[in-house]
Formats: C-alpha cells, structure tokens, sequence
C-alpha cells in the first residue's frame, strides 16, 4: 500500500474557519474561531485519511510575485480582517506545539509551497492530498493527488474531494485548463483581475471549445458572443497575465524532506504544549481529545506533586501532620459530600451549606503543609469532620490558603463574624477569588488554570480524572484519581499564593481584594445560610392567579385571530400576525418572521391582540420562572437559599442563581406582586434600604463636574435640574415630559447610550436625540471629557478602572468590527461607573452584616439586589437597624455627592420595597 502525505493550505483553512464559525473569544480577549475550526478540519480530514505525513504551508507576509503583478493592475487588496490576522501567529504557535511540519518560502505563496511539494511526493509514488478552501488548487488534481475543499458549517465540516476525473465532470475541463477558465473569468479574491466581461460561464465555454487561452485567442475573430471576442481581443494581455498569476508553480526551490513531515499517528499530535495552548485559548471541546495523563511522566519529580499525595484515616496520624504544620502556610480544601453539594458543585454551582449535614458534613479534608507533604485526611467514624476541623484551627499555622472558601465558610465555624482558633480572616486566603480579580473575563477558575497561571504547572482537571463521576462514586470506583482530585487544590491554593498576591499588588487590586472581595466572602456565606422564607401557600394562589389570567388571555388572543394556533411559537405567530392579519414590518428570516420583543412593542399601541400577546408572553414567565420555579427551590425550613456568585460578572457586581433572586419582575404589578410571598420570620419585620441613583452620583464625583456635583448639592429633583439645564427653560417650568426625557438622558449617558438607542427609548427621531446628547455634554461638558478619557485610556492599556481600583478588560476596542468596537467603547465609558457602584454595595453589605452582629442584634442582612439591601429585623430593633443601615450605607465611600438611601419598612418584601 502506498504511503499517503496530508498537506494543508494554512491561510486559506483558517480563512475558510474565521468566516465558518462565529467569533470565539478567550479570557484574554484573543479571538480563537479560526483556530478551533482549522484543528476541526485538520482532525477530521487525519482521521478520514490516516496519513503517514503531515505538512501545512503558509504564505509570508511580504508580498509575492502574483502580489506585485496585481497591485501593478489593480492598485490594493483587500486587507486581512483584525481579528484573522491575530489568530494566524496562535495557529503556526499551535501546530508548533503539535510537533506539526509547517512550510513557509519567501516570495511564494502556499499554492506553490503546496503545488511543489505534490508533486514531487507524486513522483516518488506517494498518494497525496491538498486540503485547501481555494479552487485554485484544482489544477493539481491527478490520479495520486486529491484536492479536498472543506465547508465549514454550524453543523459540521462537509468536505468535496476531486482527482482528475472529478474536475472534468464538474467543471468540463481537465486540472490544467482549469486555469484557463479562472483566469479569463478572473477572482479578485485571489488577486486575478480576468478579462472583463467574461464569466465562469463564457469561460467554461472557450476553454472546452479551444483548449486554451492561446488557441482562444488564435480564433478569437470566430468566438461566440461578439462581446467576448472583443474583450479577448482587447484584453489578451490582461489574460496572458492573469494566466500567470492563477498558476501555481510546481518547481519552487523548497528546502523540504518527507520524512521530517512523519506521522506516526494522530495521537501523536496531542502533545503537552498543544494541551496547554488549547487550555489557554480555551478550546474545551478540543481538551477532551487530550489522554492529559500521558504527560506527567514529562515532569520533573519536583514539578508532579503526586508523589507526594497520601490519605490518612487515623487519628494519631492526622495530629502528627498538622503538629508540622506549625508556624508555616498551608493549603487546605474540604472535600464535599453529595449531601453537602457535590452535584451543585460539579454543575458549575457552590455548595449549599444549609443542606450539609451536622455529622461528617464534608467527606474529608486535603492539607498541603509543604510542596512535599500533602494529605487527604478522610472522614469517618474516628475522624470526624468536627475533629478535622479542630486540628486544622488549633494547629497554629501561620496561614491558610484554599480555593473557593465561601463554601467553607459555615463548615469552619466562622460564620457570623466568629473566629475558630488560627482561622481567623486575615489568617486565611482565597485563591479563586485573587484569580478573578486578575482576570474577571473568565468563566471559571478551576485548579488546573489557576496552577497553570500562577505556578506554570501543569496538571489534571477533576473532569480529566473523575469524568463524570462524583466524589463519592470516584473514591470507590477510582481511588487513586480521587486522591489526586482533592489533593490538587490543596496544594494549588498553597503554591500561587504568593505569585497572585504579587500579581494583586502589580495590578493596585490588593487592598480591593483585602477590603472588599475577600471580607464579602464571609457576609455572603451568612446571607446564604440565611435564606429567606418563601410562603409556598402564598405562591400557589399566585400562580392560580396567573393561569386563570393566563387562559383569559388565551381565548382573547384566539377571537382576535380568528383561530387557534400555538401562541408559544414564533413560526406560527409570525404568519398569523403578518400574513393572515397583515400586519406592516414584518421581517422575514430563513425560519420565519421575527416575533421579538421590540418587533412587537412597535405594533401593540396600534393592534390590541399584539399588546395581549406580550401580555401573555410576561405572565407565561412569571408562572413557570417564578410560581412554579420557585416553589422547588423552598427548603425544608421553608426558606430560599439562593447562591450569590462573586466570580461571574466582568464588572464586579454580584449575581444570584438556583434561584436567581436578583431578577424578580418589578416591571408590571403582577410581577411585583410575587415578592408578597417572601416574608420575614415570626416577631420580624423587612428594612429594605435603596441607593438613590448611585451610578448618577457615582458619574458626577469621578467626572468632576461642577454643574452636576452642584444639581446634587441642591438636593432637587436631579432629572428635573437637568431638563431645566439642557432644555435652558426655569426649573419650576419643566413639563413632565422634558424630565421623562431629561430622565432617559441622564441614564443613558451613565450606559453609552447612542442617538440611535436614545431616539427609540423616546420615540423621537435620531437627530432630536442627538441634539438632546450635545445638549446634555454641552450643559456638563466634563463628563464628555471624562467619558473619552476612559475610552482613550481603554484603547491604550487594554483596560479601565473603578474608584477602588477594579479592572475591567475591553478586547473589543481592537476589533476591526464596528460594532464590536461600538460595543467596546460603551463598555469602557460605563464599566467604571458601574463597577464603582458595585464596589460601594459590596462595603456597605460588608459594614452592615458585620455591624449587626457585632452589635449582638437578632437581625440579618439575607439579600442584595443590585443597589438594594434587605434586612430580616426583630421589629424591637427596627430603630437601630434603620440607623445602621442609614450610616454604613451612607459612610460606605466618600464621594463629592452625598450618597442617599431610600428605606421602607414591610410585614413582606412587596411592602418593603
């Protein structure tokens, strides 16, 4: 059997991916589409052909004959987009790391690189084929040489395969007059200028009657149409040149060895520093072709730590190892059991605490003492989770190191602002929380990464060792992978402590992390723990509700239809309302028209049935979000537990999951209504405190701008001081419309907001928006200045800051896509007011939650949502928890606007509120 030679044409695959896959982006803003879909190709196309040899060739970036031919034509060519051009660097790095034979010759483009290397390895009797997105390269195929075109699609890659016989059928003309056709037909894509006036077709035609463009040209007074006779005549040299650039040269003086290009198998390709590249790029379906054990034998006794893991069950054991772990800094990791949340855990989420149980809540604890000492200390009948913890607190460690410690939290006994011996918060360290405020952009901060980012080690995920497999099913079916999985943390926590806090301090986030992030994690943990009650009787008879409106609403929307149809989908209401009804503006896709919110706002003012769908549409949402979603989420003690997540958002605020208590409806009053059922418990009462316009304020102190900083010293109505500014008209003449629009303003600037974004927020045209816009910048022309200085220093660092230092990174502003760029700078001019705001939140929840306890109050902090805190209170506390609210919300930073809080009191949080 002959042995077979992959060759790839690397510019014109990835280019062929970039516009196949939509736009990948990784954690540092590197887009990555281009390069996962050519290693989609590459794998696909080794895996059909199980080649002997692999070789990809790609053009260098100074110009080429073909090149200068054209621009002595044409003038320009087209540029490469941005965000192609970056990933052609990653691609050559990756196919590096895979051990890959990569070609390049300067003043030749792969065509000839690819060309010349098929043919020679024909020659040697060597089965060949060229995977390229070009057609170009059709002039090669022969009986040992298959050029192969991929398609990448959403669905999948779908590949055309031609020999010889292949492109005559589909083309009508051998490989070689193939260049014929392209070049009297031309392809600007590939720098060919053509003959003007003639197609593919015409092409096609003169070549299969003439054979060539010489012989066409020879009988040109006799070709058919006339037209393409005078063209040919007027053109030859045109033609002749571009029959030069469309050839490919099969001779150029490549220094290459077949043999240097040797595959013994595809799973050679799977190298440690492909593994690597691909965990930076965040490639993860690429990830799961890694076997990622193969590579610890690549490290050195020093760098593989798992030499060096052992379980303990006895007691005695266990005082002996922490006895060591005296006056040093440690790593350590409590091991969760499914009661304690292990499936929450491997879904993404956090453990529950109040569902862990009292005896043996944890199925053990991983302790690094050293690089060289590391220990799972299982729990059981001997050891005890009490008594783990016992010696962990009492072993007098200097410090102690974990990752993801608010799961912790309760287990350790620190909750409400307790200390448990040495753990004591400025004795303990959290290295995911340190992970994300290096890097927010990331969507999770798993071991492996952060041992990777901050040790340059490399190692195994638990999904490599455990798959799918939870902890407690691991430690019997895989004993020695489960000791790897929770020793690895342990250790981790304890190697990158040092290298993230000089990190922290590098970037000015380390008093961020030590005054706000890692102090939040304790007030979190206890609000947790905390929950809230939800009344399930309450929220029954609030979802009854909803479906007898709901089927109200049904029948109505039948009548004025004229017949029944499923309401729920957008294909079938699309052809109601646009076809049968005949509604305008109806937008028609490939799999119908567009039934989208904001289609369907434009239309309800004029037709009732359209403002009765969206009717329905919100209270389908309520039911099954909210009345029926919530009902599963009450505990046994009738309370919600909700996670907040404080590694999720880019921008420092908090989000809330499993339930998402942060986004209950307050849009309509039935959805308002819905936080009737969430009461405090027997002899309590809610506080619920409300920043007033915190982002308004936040803009006013960070821009400096007099005006504005003077609109809220005079504690007016702000958006009314504004209308009477921008609109020149006395205060006490502003008309309710001017601040509604003074209103949107306002807000808007704080957003980015567009003219575009701001004429359809008040159904105005663009160019009174715009007027409103220069108007409002006009009125406070430092917040202009402002608002570019942090685009401009965005564009410049990569980055913007809060007032406390955050960072937020903006890729976007480099992408050569306009509205990626659009996109970026609004995320540049808001992030540092937003994010500023989510800092003061964050302090004041901290000073709260740690006031009430230290107070000895009976009353807790259980929820935040956004800029609003809520508070469980004993009704005898009501007057000093209203001042504690009042003061560390107000004190929470100083700004030079007052900071004004809005708090109401309620028997549930609908009154509250």
């Amino acid at each position: 059997m002959s042995e077979k030679l992959v060759l790839i044409d690397g510019h014109s695959i990835l280019n062929r991916a970039y516009f196949g896959i939509p736009d990948l982006t990784n954690a540092e803003g590197l887009h990555t589409n281009a390069v996962y879909g050519f290693l989609n190709i590459m794998f696909k196309i080794l895996e059909e052909e199980q080649p002997d040899y692999l070789t990809v060739a790609f053009d260098l970036s100074a110009p080429t004959f073909r090149h200068k031919m054209f621009d002595a034509y044409k003038g320009t060519r087209k540029p490469m987009a941005q965000e192609l051009r970056q990933q052609v660097p990653l691609m050559k790095e990756m196919l590096e790391a895979m051990g890959v034979t990569v070609v390049t010759k300067e003043g030749y483009e792969a065509d000839d690189i690819l060309g010349t290397i098929a043919k020679q390895s024909e020659k040697e009797g060597v089965e060949v084929a060229v995977v390229s997105g070009d057609r170009d390269l059709l002039q090669l195929a022969s009986d040992h040489i298959k050029i192969r075109i991929p398609k990448t699609k959403r669905t999948g890659t779908e590949i055309e395969d031609y020999l010889a016989t292949d492109v005559v059928e589909k083309y009508q003309v051998t490989p070689l007059q193939f260049i014929d056709v392209k070049a009297l037909m031309g392809d600007t894509a590939d720098n060919i200028p053509g003959v003007p006036g003639i197609g593919e077709k015409t092409a096609t035609s003169l070549i299969v009657q003439y054979g060539s463009i010489e012989n066409a040209y020879e009988h040109v007074d006799e070709v058919k149409p006339p037209r393409a006779s005078n063209n040919l005549r007027e053109h030859y040299d045109m033609a002749k040149m571009s029959k030069t650039l469309a050839t490919i040269k099969i001779d150029a003086p490549i220094d290459y060895r077949l043999q240097d290009a040797k595959l013994e198998h595809i799973s050679d390709l799977y190298t440690k520093e492909a593994y690597l590249m691909c965990k930076r790029l965040e490639l993860k379906t690429l990830l799961k072709r890694f076997q990622v054990e193969q590579f610890a034998s690549d490290e050195t006794e020093k760098e593989q730590p798992e030499q060096y893991f052992k379980e303990v069950t006895e007691p005695k054991e266990a005082e002996k190892i922490f006895a060591k772990a005296k006056g040093k800094e440690i790593g350590f990791y409590l091991v969760p059991s499914a009661k304690g949340g292990d499936k929450k855990m491997e879904s993404g989420g956090q453990m529950s605490l109040f569902e862990t149980p009292v005896t043996n809540a944890f199925l053990g604890m991983a302790v690094a003492i050293s690089k060289e000492e590391i220990f799972y200390l299982r729990a059981g009948e001997h050891l005890t989770s009490d008594k783990l913890v016992s010696l962990l607190a009492d072993c007098g460690a200097a410090s102690y190191a974990t990752l993801d410690l608010k799961p912790q939290v309760a287990l350790l006994g620190l909750s409400d602002c307790k200390e448990n011996g040495g753990l004591k918060k400025d004795s303990l360290f959290d290295a995911v929380i340190a992970a994300y405020l290096i890097n927010p952009a990331k969507n999770e901060y798993e071991y492996e990464d952060i041992a990777k980012d901050f040790a340059d080690l490399f190692i195994p995920s638990k999904a490599d060792l455990l798959g799918k497999l939870s902890y407690e099913q691991a430690k019997e079916e895989k004993p020695q992978d489960f000791l790897k999985s929770v020793c690895y943390p342990a250790y981790v926590a304890l190697v990158t402590k040092e290298k993230l806090l000089q990190t922290l301090d590098e970037m000015g986030m380390k008093k961020l992390y030590l005054t706000i992030e890692f102090p939040l994690v304790f007030t979190l943990a206890d609000m947790e723990k905390e929950g809230i009650i939800c009344d399930a009787t309450a929220l029954k008879e609030y979802g009854e509700k909803l479906s007898v409106r709901i089927d109200e609403l049904e029948k109505k929307i039948y009548e004025e239809a004229g017949e029944e149809f499923n309401i729920n989908s957008p294909k079938q209401l699309g052809v109601i309302l646009f076809e049968k009804l005949e509604m305008p503006n109806g937008k028609k896709t490939k799999t119908g028209y567009s039934t989208a919110a904001d289609v369907l706002e434009k239309l309800a003012p004029d037709y009732p049935i359209v403002a009765d769908i969206l009717e329905y549409r919100q209270l389908t949402k309520l039911k099954s979000t909210y009345a029926d979603g919530l009902a599963s989420c009450i505990k046994e003690d009738g309370r919600i537990h909700t996670t907040f997540n404080q590694t999720i958002t880019v921008t420092g605020r908090l989000s809330s999951t499993e339930p998402n208590l942060q986004n209950i409806p307050m849009r309509i009053e039935l959805g308002r209504l819905i936080r009737k059922t969430f009461l405090p418990k027997e002899g309590y009462e809610f506080l619920d405190s409300d920043y007033s316009q915190i982002e308004l304020r936040v803009l006013a102190h960070m821009s400096g701008d007099e005006k504005l900083i003077e609109a809220y010293k005079e504690a007016q109505d702000i958006h009314r001081i504004t209308a009477s500014q921008v609109f020149h008209i006395p205060f006490e003449e502003v008309t309710d419309l001017q601040r509604r629009n003074a209103k949107a303003v306002n807000f808007g600037i704080v957003y980015g907001i567009s003219s575009f974004g701001l004429s359809q927020d008040l159904s105005i045209s663009k160019k009174e928006a715009q007027q409103y816009i220069e108007s409002y910048f006009a009125t406070y022309p430092k917040i202009k200045s402002f608002l570019d200085g942090l685009v401009e220093h965005a564009k410049e660092n990569g980055y913007v800051t809060t007032m406390f230092g955050r960072r937020r990174p903006v890729p976007e502003l480099s992408s050569s896509n306009f509205m990626q760029r659009s996109f970026g700078e609004r995320v540049a001019m808001n992030s540092p007011i937003q994010g500023t705001a989510a800092d003061i939140i964050k302090i004041a929840m901290i000073r709260v939650h740690d006031r009430l306890i230290k107070e000895g109050l009976k009353s807790r902090l259980i929820l935040q949502v956004h800029d609003e805190l809520l508070v469980e209170t004993a009704k005898e506390e009501r007057d000093i928890v209203e001042k504690i609210l009042e003061e560390e919300m107000h004190g929470a930073a100083d700004l030079k606007v007052s900071l004004e809080i809005d708090t109401h009191a309620g028997t549930n949080w609908y009154e509250a509120k």
